[in-house]
């Protein structure tokens, strides 16, 4: 250690509450790039072993090669794991409803192809032998042939070729240009319906049946998976095994591991984390700079003698570079043990979170990385680094004379720090002194401003963004009926019922309904539409403004005939009137315009001739209006939406009323349950097993809003996290900013005292810079933090979300207390600490 290291270390144990205070501000921005770091690879890591669960742990597939092609491969160093099943062959499907996939295709597995290439059962089990096979249920709804566990089929595997080509999986069917070659007939007995096989690429010209391979046939063709070591080699190797053959990415796994050709996806990725990253980096260079600025405004004397007897530039540089080494030193470590259990504190939290949004097999742990623990080192190092060698340049480049003098920090003439003597009269002497040091050295408060401004800022925005991310969970939590909901709009009623007695059955179930909507047209005089309505819509193609009509869609709900009582009910109306032959009927007329409902008409009764598109029969009805309905409906499909609701509610039994206009219809089912996901489930293998070969639609609506909640909840909780320990790191360079100011100025305010200023004064001179703090802060943060409110309403608005903007008061509140109340308790303790000190030896003092 040399001269000037010394005097370095020297300066740091005797400025001990400084020296603290920056360390605590390395240990909270490395904490901070530490927790970012490590979620960062947990998440990653958690994603990758999600998308192998779901997709298989491969990279690459080689979807039609022979087995010396395995066992060569098998061999290359770059490979960590090979895998492959037979291609027995490809079966004509007999009454197949898809003419894009007419093919069966026989998978032979292995026992381990089961483990790289997972399959999820949805009923029965998994084959034993190669006369035993497995069933997608694909097939089913997409194929239109049905299989059940126990039922045999015989297929007859060939191979598809064009010309002399052998076409693969890979290769879509080419009607008219393909022909299946004719091969060795076998039957199979169905032990299992599962998913479609993740390895099944959607253009795939045949459904994928799995049975297990016997290993007879030396000869017959494989499809290899590969997993590598490195997967950077992937393109490189995938090139060089395929020569020129087919190949398949797992774009699923390997996007996660930033391996994937999905450009966009890792730009997401990549700049989100580099946001954040200097974000981090730019509130911890603000701080510790302006640590290191103020303590070489306090060693300026110093450094003058030292280039006066021959210190050079790059030493008095490289002694301010040594000071920042040992607060990194002393920093970073802190910062790194204080970050990982912090974030696995986190990952606890939301674990249970993002099972529910996102993999609910795979579990979300802490995983420490050290490149990543050494990649948030260097970044913290990095920044120590940039903050002390911006101030040490300035300083090693100041002339000799100014800095023994101290002559230049504070450069102003008399009439920059005049005031005038109404501001005298008002603030008194006091104040005026106040005023007179914030316009002496501007540099040193703009630089508390500007510290606490970015902690307003901050904090407001975070309390913005937080506030429209509840207001959509808020919606989405109260829009729709039900735990789950079943739709189709090609399905009879018959059949649509007989299902709803067997979906109803489903385990967890507690409540049930079912619905069917019709949907007609019908026209109506615009003088009937309400003047909102009538400007809302703009240049629609349905308005005729010549003829003064509208042409509209009206729907027909049609419900049980108990819960529409209980609406009657509800609504104080008279059931004989509103379930009699041709009697009223109730209607809704509503349309949501800038977050604000608005009538569709005028009166609150309408008569309204109802047709369909075939015009062939018509039908009248008389409806009262009302403003809200007991069901929601089923969900419009895109071409579909009307932006308006014009619905008729009717009893279940007046169906047959409206059955001969023929009309298009929607039959849905609504129900409650308290295990959601497993109820889900098991109605899903209800309708495999039933071969419904119709369009249909089941979802989970619990689970949807459970996601949007659990989103809404990870969202917030990093948002809040973040915003503390970005305030925290503000927070402290703000102490510190402050309280070294003050010991700066202690023989200026040594000499107050020396002529007899009273403590009193001494106080209001104080809390009078307190307040010019608070509100130069203020001034600037507030207006910013509100346009950045603005803007974030805004960029959600356009996301899709439709909710109000809430101008943040709260935190604004919160915001101002929280200003003035850190100013406070630091001058407090900035001043406590001058009281303390003898004033002869503080005007005898050089501040050294």
């Amino acid at each position: 250690m040399n001269i000037f290291h010394k005097v370095a270390f020297q300066g740091l144990r005797k400025n001990r509450t400084r020296t603290l205070v920056t360390v605590i501000g390395v240990a909270l921005s490395a904490a901070l790039i530490t927790a970012v770091a490590t979620f960062a690879v947990s998440l990653q890591n958690y994603m990758v072993n999600g998308a192998i669960a779901k997709s298989g742990d491969w990279h690459i597939e080689f979807p039609d090669v022979d087995q010396d092609f395995v066992r060569e491969q098998a061999g290359d160093s770059r490979v960590a794991n090979l895998t492959s099943f037979e291609n027995v062959g490809y079966a004509m499907l007999e009454d197949g409803k898809n003419p894009d996939k007419p093919y069966a295709f026989i998978a032979g597995f292995c026992e381990d192809t089961f483990d790289t290439l997972p399959v999820q059962l949805v009923s029965g089990r998994l084959p034993e032998n190669s006369r035993e096979i497995l069933v997608p249920v694909h097939l089913a709804a997409n194929g239109g042939v049905k299989f059940s566990v126990g039922d045999t089929l015989t297929l007859t595997a060939g191979t598809r070729q064009a010309g002399d080509e052998v076409l693969s999986q890979h290769d879509p069917y080419r009607a008219g240009e393909e022909s299946l070659t004719t091969g060795t007939e076998k039957t199979y007995t169905v032990v299992g319906i599962c998913q479609r096989p993740a390895f099944e690429e959607h253009s795939a010209p045949g459904y994928t049946l799995i049975t297990i391979g016997d290993g007879r046939n030396a000869k017959r063709r494989v499809s290899a998976f590969a997993a590598l070591k490195k997967t950077g080699q992937i393109q490189t190797y995938a090139e060089e095994a395929a020569r020129g053959g087919a190949y398949v990415l797992n774009d699923n796994v390997l996007r996660f591991l930033g391996a994937s050709d999905d450009t966009l996806f890792n730009t997401l990725l990549y700049s989100t984390g580099i946001i954040v990253i200097m974000l981090v980096m730019l509130g911890s260079v603000f701080m510790i700079y302006n640590s290191f600025n103020i303590s070489l405004n306090e060693r300026t004397h110093q450094f003058g003698i030292l280039m006066s007897v021959g210190a050079t530039a790059k030493q008095l540089r490289n002694s301010v570079l040594f000071e920042g080494i040992c607060i990194g030193v002393l920093g970073i470590p802190l910062g790194i043990l204080i970050g990982i259990p912090s974030i696995k504190l986190v990952l606890v939290l939301v674990a249970r979170n993002f099972a529910n949004v996102l993999y609910d097999t795979v579990p979300l742990t802490l995983c420490v990385s050290a490149p990543a623990l050494a990649a948030a080192a260097a970044v913290s190092f990095i920044t120590i680094l940039i903050s002390a060698y911006i101030p040490a340049r300035k300083a090693a480049g100041t002339p000799v004379m100014e800095c023994i003098r101290q002559t230049n920090e504070i450069k102003v003439e008399a009439k920059a720090i005049k005031t005038s003597r109404l501001l005298e009269r008002i603030y008194g002497l006091e104040g005026t002194l106040a005023l007179k040091n914030f316009k002496r050295n501007k540099r040193r408060y703009r630089s508390i401003v500007l510290s606490l401004t970015l902690s307003v800022v901050l904090f407001v925005s975070a309390s913005a963004f937080s506030s429209c991310l509840s207001e959509m969970g808020e919606q989405s939590a109260v829009e729709a009926d039900g735990d789950i909901s079943f739709y189709s709009a090609d399905m009879g009623e018959n059949e649509a019922l007989r299902l709803y007695d067997e979906l109803k059955t489903a385990g967890g179930v507690t409540r049930s309904t079912y619905q069917a909507v019709s949907t007609y047209t019908c026209t109506v005089k615009t003088s009937d539409l309400t003047s909102e309505f009538l400007d809302s819509c703009g240049e629609d193609t349905g308005i005729d403004r010549e003829s003064d009509t509208a042409g509209m869609m009206l729907d027909v709900q049609f419900i049980e005939d108990d819960i529409y009582q209980s609406f009657l009910e509800s609504l104080d109306l008279p059931g004989e009137e509103y379930t009699a032959q041709d009697g009223n009927m109730i209607i809704v007329g509503k349309k949501m315009v800038d977050s604000t409902i608005i009538d569709v008409f005028r009166d609150r009764t309408m008569e309204f001739t109802l047709g369909t598109a075939s015009g062939e029969q018509t039908k009248t009805i008389h409806a009262s209006f009302v403003d809200t309905y007991p069901l929601d409906p089923p969900p419009a499909d895109p071409g579909e939406v009307k932006g308006y609701v014009l619905m008729v509610i009717a009893p279940y039994q007046m169906k047959p009323q409206f059955d001969a206009l023929s009309a298009p219809t929607k039959m849905a089912f609504t129900f409650w349950s308290d295990n959601p996901g497993q109820s889900a489930a098991q109605m899903q293998t209800m309708i495999d097993s039933a071969g419904t070969a119709v369009d249909y639609t089941l979802y989970n609506l619990h689970k949807i809003l459970e996601e949007n909640r659990n989103v809404s909840f990870i969202v917030n909780l990093f948002t809040v996290i973040f915003s503390i320990m970005i305030t925290l790191i503000a927070v402290a360079n703000v102490f510190n900013t402050i309280s070294t100011n003050i010991r700066l100025r202690r023989r200026e305010l040594a000499m107050l005292r020396s002529v007899g200023m009273p403590d009193r004064d001494f106080n209001k001179m104080m809390r009078f810079e307190c307040a010019l703090y608070g509100l130069r802060t203020l001034l600037f943060g507030l207006p910013i933090s509100g346009l950045l409110s603005w803007l974030i309403y805004k960029g959600m608005v356009l996301g899709g979300a439709e909710i109000a903007y809430t101008f943040p008061w709260s935190s604004m509140a919160i915001s101002i207390l929280g200003v003035f109340l850190v100013i406070f308790i630091t001058m407090l303790y900035a001043v406590s600490k001058i009281r303390k000190e003898n004033i002869i030896d503080a005007l005898r003092d050089d501040m050294a």
